[in-house]
């Protein structure tokens, strides 16, 4: 990709404030590496070389980004670590988690770690670009999520300020969940945080991630990714909560790749944000590698939450299966857009997805767009999406049971979510999406 500076390219006014100055000054307040310095300078160019491009039509033209505005959201700060308090999340306090580690603003914030098997690291990324520097410089953003890939990869690449790094050597089973928080609390503060997990060989574990809003009524932006890498007989679940307040504006890359016999567990829960986008890949590269989508979404008021799925089948006999369940109230929106692609070479493969949602008032509106693309001829892949409203008779008929419309209606929306709800093996997380229904149902936004 090109480079150039702002004068020469025109620059759409929404990003002015994280141009070529506010750039320079971000990098003079790190202390990171030559080569981190390098990479953020290239991604950098590529981010400014991209907002002269319009974003793809197939992934954006769906949704209104006209109330976007960078303007007031001032670009990332210095590392204020001693200055952040605890985050209480929806799981923080419902299980004993084998270590915990959390940001705010980027900033690294209380951790509790227990004595973790020999060679595992679980620590803020920033300490890790100093501790784990052959880690972090083998996998950050060279496999899974590129800087190319987009301009909010390219933004996230030249600017991430915080996030979490797991890495598991080959063999170890880490038996207990792990615990990341990713905060927000500063009003107008754009935080980019990355979550990096790299399991070895033979390698288990369970991480288990949430996103908060400190201040409920602050207006944020979150650009985030997500790099899930599995090796060889590998197993991981990773299940991320997304809880901002309603005045956030959400996007993030997740990607993840799976090795030969590798098996990825990956659960997605869309609860909060005023504007959510999640561009989600999953890439089998290894004979027998497997993985499993969830996807549970609640979205009210005015909130849009989207979707943007890709299931890549790289190998042989590789398995894939995606489901997302959403339910929309008042004014909400909800797109997906899913594709599954299997290369030529991934004979034998077995894929599918379905999109379900339910629709608790006239004015929600779901938009589900499943995909094929397949270049391999023995294959079995399908693909499926259902909208539709609540019985009104199925709902008269618990409540002549002796049930109040709110029981009745929490009982209907829990039924839908449960074929979700039966591939999470967390109890806790179980119980903490349960709980979310509850409270959306009660909301009046």
């Amino acid at each position: 990709m090109s480079t150039g500076s702002a004068t020469e390219i025109s620059i759409p006014p929404v990003y002015r404030a994280f141009l070529r100055d506010a750039f320079e000054a971000f990098l003079a307040e790190r202390d990171e590496p030559d080569w981190l310095i390098d990479r953020r300078r290239r991604a950098f160019d590529c981010f400014e070389q991209s907002l002269t491009q319009p974003l793809e039509p197939e992934e954006w033209k769906r949704l209104d980004l006209r109330l976007f505005h960078t303007l007031r959201f001032t670009p990332p700060v210095r590392d204020r670590s001693g200055l952040v308090t605890q985050v209480d999340t929806m799981l923080a306090t419902r299980t004993e988690f084998g270590a915990s580690v959390s940001h705010t603003d980027g900033t690294a914030g209380p951790s509790g770690t227990r004595e973790l098997p020999a060679g595992v690291v679980f620590c803020p990324l920033t300490e890790a670009v100093r501790v784990h520097e052959d880690i972090v410089r083998e996998h950050l953003m060279t496999r899974a999520v590129l800087p190319d890939t987009d301009r909010f990869s390219a933004w996230h690449a030249a600017f991430w300020n915080g996030g979490v790094l797991l890495y598991v050597p080959r063999g170890v089973v880490l038996d207990r969940p792990l615990h990341s928080v990713l905060g927000s609390s500063a009003a107008d503060a754009a935080d980019f945080a990355h979550t990096l997990v790299v399991l070895d060989e033979g390698a288990s574990a369970t991480l288990l991630e949430e996103t908060a809003s400190l201040n409920a009524e602050g207006s944020a932006l979150h650009v985030g990714a997500v790099e899930l890498l599995v090796g060889r007989g590998a197993h991981l679940r990773y299940v991320q909560i997304q809880n901002w307040n309603e005045r956030t504006w959400h996007f993030a890359h997740q990607a993840g790749r799976v090795e030969q016999d590798g098996f990825l567990q990956w659960t997605v829960g869309g609860l909060g944000a005023r504007f959510a986008h999640i561009h989600q890949t999953v890439s089998l590269d290894g004979r027998g590698a497997g993985a499993e989508v969830n996807g549970v979404s609640f979205a009210t008021g005015r909130r849009t939450l989207s979707y943007y799925t890709q299931q890549t089948h790289c190998a042989a006999s590789t398995r894939s299966d995606l489901l997302y369940k959403s339910v929309l109230r008042d004014r909400s929106r909800v797109v997906w857009r899913g594709m599954i692609r299997v290369e030529p070479e991934a004979q034998q493969t077995d894929g599918y997805q379905r999109c379900d949602a339910l629709l608790l008032s006239p004015e929600s509106r779901m938009d589900a767009i499943p995909g094929l693309e397949i270049e391999a001829d023995d294959v079995r892949c399908t693909h499926g999406a259902t909208v539709g409203r609540v019985d009104d008779e199925q709902l008269f008929y618990c409540m002549t049971r002796g049930l109040t419309q709110h029981e009745a209606m929490h009982l209907i929306v829990s039924g839908f979510f449960q074929s979700v709800f039966d591939r999470i093996p967390v109890t806790e997380v179980r119980e903490a999406f349960d709980d979310a229904v509850v409270q959306k149902l009660g909301l009046g936004d």
